[in-house]
């Protein structure tokens, strides 16, 4: 399940600006998918600098459908006891050309 451009700029502009700048400005939802990948809710966390930045992450997606409640209720857990930083190390701007580029 995927989202336009304008939802993900108006809900989540740090994450819109970040997917530009790793692509070199380009446009971040014509991305060459043909390699399979596929970011998941760990992976869009582990670009989070604070807990409120993840829990933000985990209702947006829980609302699209894209996880489950209870999923997402074991998430917000997880934040609650352990911090955003349980999910792996944070990724920087950039992480995503420099691996898979």
């Amino acid at each position: 399940m995927g989202f336009s451009e304008k939802e993900l700029k108006r809900d989540y502009p740090n994450l819109y600006r970040e997917i530009s700048s790793d692509m070199g400005g380009a446009h971040p939802l014509k991305v060459d998918r043909g390699r399979g990948y596929d970011p998941s809710v760990i992976d869009f966390l582990q670009r989070c600098s604070t807990d409120a930045e993840g829990l933000e992450v985990i209702d947006f997606m829980e609302k699209r459908g894209e996880i489950s409640k209870a999923y997402a209720d074991s998430l917000r857990k997880r934040i609650a006891e352990s911090g955003i930083r349980s999910f792996g190390e944070k990724r920087e701007s950039g992480y995503y050309f420099k691996k898979f580029g």
